[in-house]
């Protein structure tokens, strides 16, 4: 069995760190502390709305972020072509998260797949609750409903060349309330590639929950850190004392 990976989300508004709240920047952060041996991957995200900011921003984030740490680094937001993928992986992403184009353009999905493989492809879902254990998958930036349930929609993703599934509570994002397990359990038991759950990690608890409840393979932090080495080997050893298996 595959060991539960910690993962931390870090957002970038025009190359700027910042904590999100629904979905919008909620807080500038002046520096983001990564150990590299604690943590198990790093997902950077760009979160700057069209015209506010250079992508080029992002990309010199990335750069930076791929010198400085030695584990799995995927990157994404705003990806919409082959060139995209091909951009972020030739500055030192391992992965390319990929989200609203996804739904757009699925052939994208088994494009990328057919080019760089599977394992490098994440299909980001954002999603919103709309009733009693009834979810729908929202794009651009969360504002956009698609009609999509997101655990069928997750194991089409699947079936068109996703490596990785990344579910995220829209409604969740900035809270620290922990994570949406009955969403997580629902995406998780649809698909058999790796789901890792984000929006809403509050205390350490919420990571075993999400793995234990939400029967995430990943569980993603992106408010409670931001990000030390102690808390980061803290949250894990609390993790192993609870039966998850992790590396410490």
């Amino acid at each position: 069995m595959l060991r539960k990976r910690l993962i931390t989300v870090l957002t970038f508004t025009d190359g700027v760190l910042f904590r999100t709240k629904l979905f919008h920047p909620d807080y500038r952060y002046t520096q983001s502390f990564i150990d590299s041996w604690s943590i198990d991957e790093v997902v950077a995200l760009d979160v700057t709305r069209p015209g506010q900011g250079s992508k080029e921003n992002f990309y010199s984030t990335v750069q930076q972020l791929a010198r400085k740490c030695f584990v799995p680094l995927a990157a994404g937001g705003g990806v919409r072509t082959i060139d995209d993928f091909k951009k972020l992986l030739s500055i030192g992403a391992d992965k390319v998260v990929i989200n609203t184009e996804a739904v757009r353009n699925s052939k994208l999905i088994t494009e990328a797949a057919n080019l760089f493989g599977a394992q490098c492809v994440v299909v980001s879902i954002d999603a919103k609750k709309i009733g009693e254990g009834k979810y729908e998958v929202y794009t651009e930036f969360g504002t956009k409903p698609t009609g999509l349930e997101p655990s069928a929609w997750a194991k089409k993703a699947e079936e068109y060349g996703a490596g990785e599934i990344m579910i995220t509570s829209i409604e969740r994002d900035g809270f620290l309330e922990g994570y949406d397990n009955e969403l997580n359990k629902l995406v998780s038991e649809a698909v058999s590639i790796p789901v890792l759950v984000c929006g809403g990690a509050g205390k350490w608890q919420d990571f075993v929950d999400g793995i234990k409840i939400g029967k995430a393979s990943a569980v993603c932090t992106t408010n409670i850190y931001h990000f030390t080495d102690v808390s980061i080997k803290s949250a894990k050893a609390y993790m192993k004392n609870a039966g998850i298996d992790v590396r410490i």
